[in-house]
């Protein structure tokens, strides 16, 4: 059986708070179990236990990836943002494993599917479509996606949302918090409550589907008239707070592109950071998750489709300004005026000792290069990412640095670094700085 086919055989979701409780009660104690056991291994052997050689093993992986991906909801869409993590937060350990996370769900039960949609929609609902595809196309950490062709002719995507993920996010993300606070994890004295708390929000946001129609239709208004992106038409008439309708939009994977011509991926890219760039300094608006699934391509009309709003983060103005402070600074290039826009945006306060100040201007200084060239930056050839990871987990392994930085900024981080990898993906080649100086 091919990975594509196992994420395509239905598990049920748990449901309930009470069950799920259980359920990563179980995951988080046998992870702990396997920690004791084979550190004492180790120790009998006469090694002295690592967090890597105890905590990295394939048995603990395949139980995290397994539990977390059946579980679906905020235990496994907390595990998808942290693998974003550039061990800031969490050791390269951690997030090898939750990078596993970052593909599809298995879909839920179709006597479940049948569940939930007597509940929004009322019993016989499938009468009144032609045809309703009962196995979905997409299945993600929320819910999962199906085609369907209505009565009066529409050609639909309707997402459903898999039952008891949303009474669940407080309790799902708390228990994950319980693994994430075992001692070596992270350093003695950071607080992951102000990251916890915003991804509560976030979640609790992104399972009200009537919330992601609103910001659907905020986004076509924003983005009316553009060229280069389309967006699916909302279907009010279908849609409640746990099913959201669509046009189906015929479209492929944006990762096709990578054997396109080269104009069509430079195109591509410069739209998407482009986007990035209007949704942080003009629309004060931003999708923040970066799956590759929520981008696509038309090719009848050449346009970017977009898709998947629930992960949609109004930005404070105050923020706004800093950030745009960062940017002049970091191409500028005057040391002071960049120190001081990185204290204002929070990557560091004054309590931070200078030689972490040091490392992560560093870090800051090296990830901005791109942006202070004239000439066109290749992504594809590109070692930066490397140099990050490298850079980011040498400044993770500093167990006496703390202080974290704002969640806001750990979020647009996530889309950035999304974002890069995207235009590494298509190995686009662009100008960057020509793009950023229009925001400054």
């Amino acid at each position: 059986m091919t990975r594509e086919d196992e994420l395509m055989v239905a598990h049920p979701v748990p449901e309930g708070r009470l069950g799920r409780m259980v359920r990563l009660g179980t995951m988080v104690s046998g992870v702990v179990g396997g920690m004791l056991s084979q550190g004492a291994r180790q120790m009998a052997q006469g090694q002295r236990p690592s967090l890597p050689s105890v905590f990295l093993t394939p048995a603990t992986a395949q139980r995290l990836t397994r539990d977390l991906g059946q579980m679906r909801g905020a235990a496994m869409k907390l595990g998808q943002m942290l693998s974003m993590d550039t061990g800031l937060v969490l050791p390269a350990e951690m997030t090898a494993i939750l990078a596993a996370l970052r593909n599809d769900a298995p879909p839920m039960t179709p006597k479940q599917l049948q569940t939930v949609l007597n509940a929004e929609w009322g019993a016989g609902w499938y009468a009144r479509f032609p045809r309703f595809d009962l196995r979905p196309f997409a299945a993600a950490s929320i819910g999962q996606v199906h085609r369907a062709i209505t009565a009066d002719g529409r050609d639909l995507a309707i997402k459903v949302q898999y039952p008891g993920v949303r009474a669940s996010i407080d309790s799902d993300i708390d228990n994950v918090a319980a693994l994430l606070r075992l001692p070596g994890l992270v350093p003695r004295g950071m607080s992951l409550s102000p990251v916890l708390d915003e991804a509560k929000r976030q979640l609790h946001q992104e399972a009200d589907y009537l919330a992601e129609a609103r910001h659907l239709m905020a986004f076509r208004t924003l983005l009316e008239g553009s060229g280069a992106f389309r967006l699916p038409d909302l279907q009010p008439d279908l849609c409640t707070s746990q099913v959201l309708a669509m046009t189906y939009v015929d479209s492929q994977p944006i990762e096709q592109l990578a054997n396109a011509a080269e104009d069509l991926r430079n195109q591509v890219a410069r739209d998407l950071i482009d986007l990035v760039l209007k949704e942080l300094f003009t629309f004060h608006l931003m999708q923040t998750d970066p799956n590759l699934a929520n981008y696509r391509h038309d090719p009848a009309t050449g346009r970017i489709v977009l898709l998947d709003f629930g992960a949609v983060m109004p930005i404070d103005p105050d923020v706004v300004a800093a950030f745009r402070q960062l940017l002049r600074a970091a191409l500028d290039g005057r040391p002071a005026d960049l120190h001081l826009a990185m204290l204002n945006v929070g990557y560091f306060d004054s309590a931070t000792a200078p030689r972490h100040q040091d490392l992560i201007t560093a870090m800051f200084t090296a990830a901005m290069a791109p942006l202070r060239q004239s000439e066109p930056y290749d992504f594809g050839s590109s070692a930066l990412m490397l140099t990050l990871r490298d850079m980011g987990m040498g400044l993770g392994s500093e167990r006496d640095l703390t202080h974290i930085p704002p969640p806001a900024s750990l979020f647009l981080h996530r889309k950035i670094g999304g974002i890069y990898l995207l235009a590494a993906k298509l190995r686009a080649k662009i100008a960057l700085r020509a793009l950023v100086e229009r925001y400054c």
